[in-house]
């Protein structure tokens, strides 16, 4: 229940056009979930969203309903626990501890695996890039539905690959794939391409010579992957035709036109990022298209609000600059930051002469560039009270000020160990250390949380959930400040957002009975 109705899609209805945006419905769905004989799941709302890597392409989105969301959930308890125990080692996509919220630190285990069988002298010297055509659209359902290869309830499972999906008023039955768009879908093409590497070990096994002079080695994130290899030959015709026996027994193929073998000293992009050696050690940045892609969004933001105060514009910027950064922050990329602030810069000098054109540029020099600390010419929004404005832990109002990438450090991101099993008693510890490290990582500049965070262990106080540092927290008052509650750490809790609301509720209502 709490994982349907604390995400990003909670808002987002089926094709029932129902939502749980109340605790009268979320205690009558608790009640559905829990008849799973008369369960039959809806067909899914099929939109179109636009692709990250081009927007003028549409990709399908299938929606389920709440009801099945939950019930997709329930099931995922017991399967991805036994997903995990069987799971490709270097597989890194939708995994629970190699992936979050926006899948970052498993994006960069998978290139930090990269690095570890392509930065030594003795690596491999080609790459193949493979890319699975249409992977979740056309995934077999013979494949899935037959023995051991889906550890869960096949009625079920029928029932979700089976439901159709409506579409301009008009339902179209589903004979492939798994819709993009629910609960369980990750977790089921993960399964459905689970075997690779087993595959490729069975070929080139570990220690042999066969293995030590082809270098074989697998990276794999969803449905995108890398085979690394000694030469050319060996991937074209060895490797290519066995990953395509492969895929083709799940009625899948390789994609002609992304499907490539690539020499390391010409470099090649996979999760946004440019693997290259050059004179013998190997360097991983951004991509150029990553690259090109935050500035078109920069421009758009100072394109389509001429008019938006500074304070407006730096508070859109600010989430997608720190957001880029820290994405790329475990890489080379200390100098493309410097460039980068460089180019934004620019924009944004742009876009406020343009706002005010019969002003000099001293004067917008000196109304939105002023000096800060020893920092000159740093984009603020003004001491203007309102928009533009934020408030600091001491509840005092300060200007905002635009997001320099420059500012976040280069650390080098430490690889999760292959055989971790978040479900493993044996790894709790493991996991344990890993969480406080990232979360001392992502509240570096603010001891506050890092202080509640640590004295709750981790806790929500309200659901004894893990308080995870990619999701969204809030600071909730225990004694509330309209009655005389004070900022002190000793009268704040960090609360998810669901919880705090929760809480908030109770106790009005308590309060005015």
């Amino acid at each position: 229940m709490k994982r349907v109705t604390d995400n990003h899609g909670k808002n987002t209805p089926g094709v029932d056009k129902q939502t749980w945006d109340t605790p009268a419905k979320k205690s009558q769905a608790v009640r559905r979930v829990g008849e799973r004989r008369s369960y039959t799941p809806s067909p899914l709302r099929r939109i179109y969203i636009p692709k990250s890597s081009n927007p003028k392409k549409l990709r399908p989105l299938s929606i389920p309903t709440m009801d099945d969301r939950a019930q997709q959930a329930l099931h995922l308890l017991a399967l991805d626990p036994v997903a995990e125990t069987i799971h490709d080692h270097n597989s890194y996509g939708f995994r629970k501890g190699r992936s979050t919220a926006d899948a970052k630190v498993a994006l960069r285990g998978a290139i930090d695996q990269c690095f570890n069988v392509l930065g030594k002298k003795t690596s491999s010297d080609f790459a193949l890039e493979g890319d699975i055509k249409s992977c979740f659209d056309e995934v077999s359902h013979e494949f899935l539905l037959s023995a051991g290869h889906i550890p869960m309830d096949q009625t079920v499972l029928r029932k979700w690959l089976k439901a159709g999906y409506i579409e301009k008023n008009v339902f179209y039955p589903t004979e492939t794939g798994t819709p993009q768009g629910g609960i369980a879908s990750p977790v089921l093409a993960n399964l459905a391409l689970n075997g690779m590497e087993c595959l490729l070990r069975q070929k080139f096994p570990d220690g042999s010579k066969a293995q030590q002079q082809a270098k074989i080695h697998l990276v794999r994130y969803a449905d995108d992957f890398i085979i690394t290899g000694s030469s050319e030959e060996v991937l074209k015709h060895t490797v290519k035709p066995l990953i395509e026996k492969f895929l083709d027994e799940r009625g899948l193929e390789l994609s002609a036109d992304k499907t490539i073998i690539t020499a390391i000293t010409d470099g090649f992009d996979f999760l946004g990022q440019n693997i290259r050696k050059r004179q013998g050690k190997l360097l991983i940045t951004p991509s150029r298209k990553s690259i090109d892609a935050l500035k078109t969004k920069v421009r758009l933001v100072l394109k389509n609000q001429p008019q938006a105060t500074a304070g407006e514009i730096i508070a859109q910027l600010n989430p997608i600059l720190r957001g880029w950064a820290n994405y790329h922050r475990h890489v080379v990329s200390s100098r493309i930051f410097n460039d980068m602030d460089h180019d934004i810069f620019w924009c944004v000098w742009r876009w406020a002469l343009r706002r005010h054109p019969t002003r000099t540029k001293h004067w917008v020099k000196q109304t939105y560039f002023p000096k800060v600390d020893q920092r000159n010419w740093v984009f603020t929004s003004g001491r203007s009270r309102g928009h533009g404005q934020m408030e600091t832990r001491t509840s005092k109002l300060r200007p905002l000020h635009l997001f320099r990438l420059s500012s976040v450090p280069i650390k080098r991101h430490i690889k999760i160990r292959a055989n971790a099993n978040p479900y493993d008693p044996v790894w709790e510890t493991y996991f344990e250390a890993r969480l406080h490290a990232r979360t001392k990582d992502t509240l570096e500049d603010r001891i506050d949380l890092q202080l509640l965070w640590h004295r709750q262990s981790g806790i929500c106080p309200v659901c004894d959930q893990p308080l995870m540092p990619d999701d969204p927290w809030e600071r909730h008052h225990v004694i509330w400040r309209v009655y005389g509650g004070s900022d002190t750490l000793d009268n704040l809790q960090l609360l998810h957002p669901n919880c705090h609301r929760q809480l908030h509720a109770a106790q009005t209502q308590a309060n005015s009975g």
